[in-house]
């Protein structure tokens, strides 16, 4: 059976199955980008939070290229009750870049995930002047902006100029293990991720967090993701990703074979004024799997079991 019953905010749900939804109760988005925020959202983080409840999803995580969210989650999780909305960092030039003092106090502010450079990333080439015009993310439109502004501080990356993980970043994992945060990977390229993993799990971080696998400025094949996890990380596998046409399904559902679901996370990466409602592209992502031969049980170990363990 297929369900078609509207959101409370009046927006058609996705064709899905019955099932696909039971295998999302209790489940946590662990990346959605909804308002405030200096880019168009299509959502406010309140809509979200009532979105959840309505359908039985349990939490997301606020994220952002430019701002801190912990406190604004706070928010959020006191006035929809019933909603565990979870605050975050992303290591951009907004915040310092690699800036040990930023981490610190979003740890004492209740935090859950600490993002490595995203936009600012030396890997990520979407947001630069030449860094051509093909499927641009949003926020490529800000970056090119504050560059053609004469705002373009150097790119941001993890590894010293011996292809060592700095020491900025190794005092950033310090932290994020002292307040038993997620490290997420942010748009790194495959030789940062392999060493901050390494360096991350030397300094004591338990969760690592290989952000959005697929996404082009990543394309981690199915191998590096399998190894990636022997090494004590987690892989995420995001939605918009393969609905956008970045990376093909086919290419996800394989690499989370070889991986395991046990060590895989899903979410949405959702909130763009043009993509699906958040818990609709959820529900969709599920009904992927499913249809793909991935269990109920599968689809809630990657959803609900594996991000509340580290967010609940």
């Amino acid at each position: 059976m297929r369900l078609s019953e509207p959101l409370a905010g009046g927006a058609p749900a996705a064709d899905v199955s019955d099932s696909a939804w039971q295998a999302l109760e209790g489940a946590y988005d662990l990346q959605v980008h909804v308002a405030p925020d200096v880019i168009e959202r299509r959502v406010d983080d309140l809509s979200l939070a009532r979105e959840f409840l309505a359908r039985r999803l349990r939490g997301f995580v606020l994220k952002s290229h430019y701002l801190p969210t912990a406190e604004r989650a706070l928010v959020v999780s006191r006035a929809v009750p019933g909603i565990a909305a979870r605050g975050a960092i992303a290591l951009n030039h907004a915040v310092g870049g690699l800036n040990p003092v930023a981490v610190e106090l979003a740890g004492r502010s209740g935090a859950k995930i600490v993002w490595m450079p995203t936009v600012d990333a030396a890997n990520e080439t979407a947001g630069r002047l030449d860094g051509g015009n093909a499927k641009l993310p949003f926020w490529a439109k800000i970056q090119r902006e504050l560059a053609a502004s004469g705002i373009a501080p150097p790119p941001i990356t993890v590894l010293d100029g011996a292809g060592r993980v700095c020491d900025a970043a190794i005092q950033v994992a310090e932290l994020v293990a002292k307040h038993d945060m997620i490290l997420a990977t942010g748009h790194l390229g495959r030789a940062e991720i392999f060493a901050l993993v390494r360096a991350a799990r030397e300094a004591g971080v338990r969760k690592i967090l290989v952000t959005h696998a697929e996404f082009p400025s990543q394309n981690l094949s199915a191998e590096e993701q399998r190894e990636l996890a022997g090494m004590g990380a987690w892989i995420e596998h995001c939605f918009t990703t393969m609905h956008t046409d970045k990376a093909p399904w086919g290419r996800a559902m394989g690499a989370i074979r070889a991986v395991g679901p046990e060590r895989c996370i899903i979410s949405t990466d959702l909130g763009q004024t043009i993509n699906p409602p958040v818990s609709e592209g959820f529900a969709m992502f599920a009904q992927k799997l499913l249809d793909d031969g991935f269990s109920v049980e599968d689809v809630r170990r990657m959803a609900v079991s594996n991000p509340a363990s580290w967010v609940a």
